[in-house]
């Protein structure tokens, strides 16, 4: 018997898995091909989240209080919900004019109202074989795209540099980090050179379809000056069996550095310790650390060292580009968030940050993941960019996500966009190749199913992008009143660990209120995260903010039990039961654990439910309230599959087979009430396009049923609830 037992644990290994508890769960088939938004369809927000003309009174600003805003209306805050465009020829490319037209038109219908223009570099050198070369088809294609965006009131934001091979010619690898130009970027020359020719060519080429040349561009609101442009985060990216973890490139001059620094090989070895036998500061033979993750005084140096050149190499290139002329914001070094990284965005207009929960390794089978809820780590992804914010100044989410195909994505509709809004962020920008799609059935090999790094074919992270309109661009989630700074002093901030950052016990506070980085001599006698770190009890910060009332009486947070709740009241993060919790005016919204349940809030309640997931009710009305509203969307966001999907293991951490469409959503349901009546209701299920079908369920007074993504017409994410008139 055991021997049989063995023989089936074998084959079923060798096979792969198709799935845990595949038994168990039952995947219904997605039966939509469109997926374009039905003008006036409950879920097209175009009248509900205008974009206006965008004119020079539009222009997008930095104000006094750090905040974006339009020139016209510097006082008020601009939030921006944004469409990430990373596409490449294996996702199809920037699209012809007719379907530019429709691709912008349909952005707007979601709630777009900025895209992100990531890898344009290694689109327009796309086979290509001489330098600058660009490819004509592609280059007329983007300034037709910049141009539809501009018509339907969507800014733009774009890197200055993606792809590693920047604009050289004669290279089948843009999208791989095949070269070492971002590295030399700081300290060569030529490499300089070639970013500011590209940079040139680019963006002061005027763009026959608006006009004018981008940099002058009214809807130009953010040049990220390179993509992830960090030297450490780049040294690592480029890390290899047997390589030395540094390039040689960086030895010269970090030895001339140190020259500056020490008087003589003597004191650089008292302030080290020791240094080799054949190293002298004399004849520039200090060696680069022999590895980064053995805690020194030479990394803490190398640190230093990397500061002044990420600080000089951002300014030098920051003067490049306004020398063309442009007015507008600056960023970059756009992820990484040690301490050295965050000393070197001290100088810029906008911080901008790259942020993943549960990050993914490849496409390739053999890929993994973690499979761990968010809930579950108390939000980490989003605490960690939060420490990176500088106060005082704009904050952009260039890039996050909670990553396809984890089980727990439904979590990050609801943590990032309620976060954000809660941290006064600016900007959000979920990463795909592109946010949406037209149709199921694309004919190129990154839409012929859901993929990590892609979210239009996910109905679960569509879902979430969805809410995050409502959340975050409409502003139903308020901004936290209280603000806890994370003291900075400078170069005396940094260790011998080379990757170090904010604690994370530290940085709990961020589910409580607004946290950021902030110059040690500005923050006086505010409560505040100081220096040394270890110093500080997160205990002792929030007795501190109970006692200044800065946290109201009857706040619920206890953090031993990892239990966190915003000044606000809004939002509460249970992390031991994988729950969170949002109660505002116009939303309500619940990412569970089953076994979390019941739970009520102060409109909705749950019963029960089949499986963990994520549950919305929203006003759609105008002012939008639950209170008082008739018609209202209801999100229930399960998980997602491609069929045939295939796995190496039974927790479904190693992708073998990524599998093909139709997309499968995760049959569930859950028992809801409502502490309204009504004279009559109905819930209507509404397709991935907009479409409102035959209703699933109605009654009279009380407000009660059952949610099923199990339908006559297919699963859904959407339903359309409505009242017909109040009960006495």
């Amino acid at each position: 018997m055991k021997r049989i037992l063995r023989l089936a644990l074998a084959v079923s290994a060798a096979l792969g898995w198709a799935g845990a508890g595949v038994c168990a769960e039952e995947w219904l088939p997605v039966r939509e091909i469109s997926l374009e938004m039905r003008p006036g369809s409950p879920l097209d927000f175009s009248a509900m989240l205008p974009n206006a003309k965008i004119e020079p009174s539009r222009r997008l600003i930095a104000n006094a209080n750090g905040r974006l805003a339009y020139a016209s209306a510097p006082d008020e805050p601009a939030r921006l919900s944004c469409a990430s465009l990373a596409w490449s020829p294996a996702s199809g490319g920037f699209p012809d004019r007719a379907n530019a037209d429709r691709y912008a038109r349909q952005l707007a219908l979601h709630g777009y109202n900025l895209a992100r223009l990531h890898f344009v570099d290694g689109s327009l050198m796309f086979g290509r074989k001489t330098d600058f070369d660009f490819d004509p088809e592609t280059l007329d294609r983007i300034h037709y795209f910049l141009a539809a965006l501009k018509r339907n009131g969507i800014y733009w934001m774009i890197d200055g540099l993606s792809s590693w091979r920047g604009a050289y010619g004669g290279h089948d690898d843009r999208w791989d980090p095949g070269g070492t130009l971002k590295l030399a970027l700081h300290l060569d020359d030529g490499a300089f050179a070639h970013w500011k020719q590209f940079t040139e060519k680019f963006f002061t080429r005027v763009n026959p379809y608006t006009g004018v040349t981008p940099i002058h561009d009214d809807a130009l609101a953010l040049v990220i000056l390179v993509n992830e442009n960090n030297l450490e985060f780049e040294s690592v990216v480029h890390d290899r069996r047997g390589k030395a973890p540094y390039d040689p490139m960086f030895a010269a001059p970090f030895n001339k550095w140190l020259a500056q620094r020490y008087p003589s090989s003597a004191a650089l070895a008292k302030a080290w310790g020791s240094l080799g036998w054949t190293e002298k500061l004399e004849n520039g033979s200090i060696r680069l650390p022999p590895d980064r993750y053995a805690d020194s005084p030479r990394l803490r140096d190398l640190q230093a060292f990397f500061t002044e050149l990420e600080t000089a190499s951002a300014a030098k290139m920051s003067e490049t580009l306004r020398g063309f002329g442009y007015k507008g914001l600056i960023s970059t070094y756009n992820n990484w968030p040690t301490v050295q990284a965050a000393l070197s965005r001290r100088g810029l207009d906008v911080v901008t940050m790259n942020t993943y929960h549960d990050w993914a390794n490849g496409y390739a089978p053999g890929s993994k993941l973690l499979q761990q809820s968010s809930l579950g780590d108390a939000a980490n992804s989003m605490r960690m960019a939060a420490a990176a914010r500088w106060l005082g100044k704009p904050f952009v989410v260039s890039e996050y996500d909670h990553l396809f195909w984890n089980r727990y994505r439904y979590e990050g509709g609801l943590v990032f966009p309620a976060y954000a809004a809660l941290q006064g962020w600016d900007a959000l920008c979920r990463h795909a190749h592109g946010p949406i799609a037209l149709s199921y059935g694309e004919p190129y090999p990154h839409k012929r199913a859901m993929l990590p790094y892609a979210i239009a074919l996910d109905p679960v992270a569509r879902a979430g992008e969805t809410l995050s309109a409502l959340l975050f661009r409409r502003g139903d989630v308020a901004t936290s009143r209280l603000a806890v700074p994370f003291a900075v002093r400078g170069e005396a901030d940094l260790s011998p660990d080379m990757q170090a950052r904010e604690p994370e016990k530290l940085t709990e506070l961020a589910l409580l209120g607004r946290i950021g980085l902030e110059a040690a001599d500005r923050i006086g006698d505010r409560i505040a995260v100081l220096q040394p770190r270890d110093a500080n009890r997160p205990e002792a910060i929030v007795e501190k903010l109970r006692a200044s009332r800065m946290l109201p009486d009857g706040n619920a947070t206890k953090l031993a039990a990892g239990l966190f709740q915003s000044d606000t009241g809004e939002i509460v993060l249970n992390r031991r039961d994988r729950q969170l919790r949002l109660t505002t005016p116009a939303t309500e919204a619940v990412a569970f654990a089953s076994a979390s349940l019941p739970v009520k809030l102060k409109t909705l309640s749950i019963d029960g439910a089949e499986g963990d997931g994520l549950i919305a009710i929203s006003s759609l009305d105008k002012p939008a309230s639950l209170a008082k509203g008739s018609r209202f969307l209801v999100i229930f966001a399960t998980d997602a599959r491609n069929t045939d999907m295939v796995f190496r293991d039974r927790d479904e951490k190693v992708i073998e087979d990524f599998g093909k469409l139709p997309v499968r959503i995760r049959k569930g349901h859950a028992d809801l009430r409502l502490d309204r009546t009504a004279r009559q209701w109905q819930l209507s299920p509404i397709g991935l396009d907009g479409s409102v079908k035959p209703p699933a369920a109605s009654g009279t007074g009380p407000v009660a049923f059952r949610l099923s993504n199990d339908l006559p017409s297919g699963p859904t994410t959407y339903f359309l609830l409505e009242f017909k008139g109040n009960s006495p």
